[in-house]
Order: C-alpha cells, then sequence, then structure tokens
C-alpha cells in the first residue's frame, strides 16, 4: 500500500461515513452505550474486588494461646504456627494489646460503663493469623488447631461468601463482555453493509476492471475502524464524568462516607482505560468492516 493509495482509503471511509450519517451516528451510539454499560460494570468490579480484598485482609484466623503456657512458650509457639502451610503471618497479640483493641471498637461515651471489672487478665494471649490462599482458610485453621497450646477461632462461612461473590462477579463480567463486543460488532456491521449495499455495482464494476480485493475493502475497513475509534474516545470522557459524579454521590450520602478512602480514583487507571477503550472500538470496527465486505466481494 503507497501513500496515494491510503490517503484514498482515508477519504472513501470517511466519505461512507458521512453519505450514512444515520446509521453511522447509530453505531457510534451503540458502540459508546456498549463501551459505557461495560466500563461501568468494570469499575464496579474492580471496586469491588478492592473491598473484598479488604475483607480477605480482615478475615483472619484467631489462634487462642492456652493460659496454662507463660510468655516465653506463648511466643515460643509462632514457630509452629508459621511452619503451617498456606501461613502468611502470624501477629502475637498480648492481653493488654487484646483489651485495647477492643476498647478501641466500643462507643466513646459507653466505654467507661462498659469495662468496668474488666481487666487483661480476662483475656488470653493470642495469634492473629492471615492466609495467603483464602480459599484454603478452613484446612489451614484445622492444621493450626493440631499445634498443642492453642483453641483456633474461625467462620469459613465469610471465606466462602467472599469467593462466592468473587466467582460470580468474575462470570458475569465476562458473559457481559462477549455480548457487549458481539452486539457492537454487529452495529457496525449493519452500518458497513449498508454502504456497501448501495456501492455494489461500483464494486462490481472495479472488480471488472481489474481492482484486487484488498483495494476494494480498505475503505469499508477504515469506515469501521473510524466508527470505533470515534465511539471509544466518547465512551471514554463519558465515563469518566459519570464515574466522577456517582463517586461524588456516594460519598455525599449518608453512611457511605467510609468508601472514600476504598473506591478507586479515575484518574489512577485513566490511561490504561482510554487505551482499553480506544482498542475494543479499533477492533470491533475492524472486524464489522472485514467480515462484511467479505461477502460482497464474489462478482
Amino acid at each position: 500500500m503507497n501513500g496515494r493509495n491510503f490517503i484514498y482509503f482515508i477519504k472513501e471511509g470517511i466519505k461512507g461515513i458521512f453519505v450514512h450519517g444515520f446509521m453511522s451516528f447509530a453505531a457510534v451510539s451503540v458502540i459508546v452505550a456498549c463501551l459505557i454499560i461495560t466500563g461501568t460494570f468494570s469499575l464496579v468490579v474492580m471496586n469491588v474486588n478492592v473491598l473484598i480484598d479488604r475483607v480477605e485482609d480482615e478475615n483472619e484466623i484467631l489462634a487462642f494461646v492456652d493460659d496454662s503456657l507463660d510468655d516465653t512458650e506463648a511466643l515460643a509457639l509462632v514457630t509452629e504456627i508459621a511452619a503451617v502451610p498456606n501461613v502468611a503471618s502470624a501477629t502475637f497479640v498480648t492481653r493488654d494489646e487484646a483489651l485495647d483493641e477492643w476498647a478501641a471498637t466500643l462507643p466513646e461515651d459507653y466505654r467507661d460503663m462498659m469495662l468496668t471489672g474488666i481487666t487483661s487478665a480476662d483475656l488470653r494471649h493470642r495469634y492473629v493469623i492471615k492466609t495467603e490462599d483464602l480459599s484454603r482458610a478452613e484446612e489451614t485453621a484445622a492444621e493450626i488447631a493440631e499445634i498443642d497450646g492453642v483453641e483456633v477461632q474461625f467462620d469459613p462461612r465469610l471465606s466462602d461468601a467472599t469467593l462466592s461473590m468473587q466467582n460470580v462477579i468474575r462470570i458475569v463480567s465476562y458473559i457481559l463482555a462477549v455480548i457487549l463486543f458481539i452486539v457492537s460488532m454487529f452495529m457496525i456491521a449493519n452500518t458497513v453493509k449498508l454502504a456497501t449495499f448501495d456501492r455494489r455495482e461500483e464494486i462490481g464494476i472495479m472488480k471488472i476492471v481489474g481492482a484486487t480485493n484488498s483495494f476494494i475493502r480498505w475503505p469499508f475497513v477504515i469506515q469501521g475502524a473510524l466508527l470505533g475509534l470515534v465511539g471509544g474516545a466518547i465512551a471514554f470522557f463519558v465515563q469518566w464524568g459519570i464515574y466522577n459524579y456517582a463517586c461524588n454521590l456516594m460519598l455525599n450520602y449518608v453512611g457511605l462516607e467510609m468508601l472514600g478512602d476504598e473506591l478507586i480514583s479515575f484518574g489512577s487507571i485513566a490511561i490504561r482505560m482510554l487505551l482499553i477503550f480506544i482498542g475494543v472500538g479499533f477492533t470491533v470496527g475492524v472486524l464489522g468492516g472485514s467480515l462484511t465486505i467479505r461477502k460482497f466481494m464474489r462478482v
């Protein structure tokens, strides 16, 4: 492909967009809508994953040390606990530290009253254990429970619910992405198909005079690519506005201010989102244009 032909292909591709302006507008609108829906869902998934990671961090195994062990013996248990497969960390928490942590969770107005008569001696030394793989947390808790001198406290329901949520989100996101990709490509294909149908006689003449398939195909491919690029760019900026607006609503809503530090900033992922939107739009456009023109090349 020389420079002159490339300029011709670009001109013909742009001409095809404006000749069928309404269908081009419809195709771009569908691409924008599909990308925004997919992007919104992806952003929700990303934020949910952040919250799930937080839940995973808080999903700890507690191993209470037997009161019969002195401080030295209690500290020595860390070696056995750390040797258990899937244990990422084991933090020793003394009675005094446990009391302070519990007191910090109590309402300040009622803290003194609720702590009346309670001392650190009423509590036990403990180990706060984090796992590497949450799906094996129950198995890990059972192995720790076999160590002499500790009593394990672990509720597997939270980890099971977290893993189930992750699996559901992953499956739904894959299905939605495939459906929206197909819909977008279908609309692009229809737009190019209409333009191709109106020019079928011209294509026939070009074939008769010896034009190659690639020479005929390129303007339609470029038309689809341009529609996809425009749709991807528009969708990116619309997505940015919608996301920031939604975040502001959530942060200003009573009871959701706590999410402020957890929500992902769009600016931190803007470049990646732009590349994805542009890339998906371009891919959908090229495939839509390429696959449609093939059936009209048989003259």
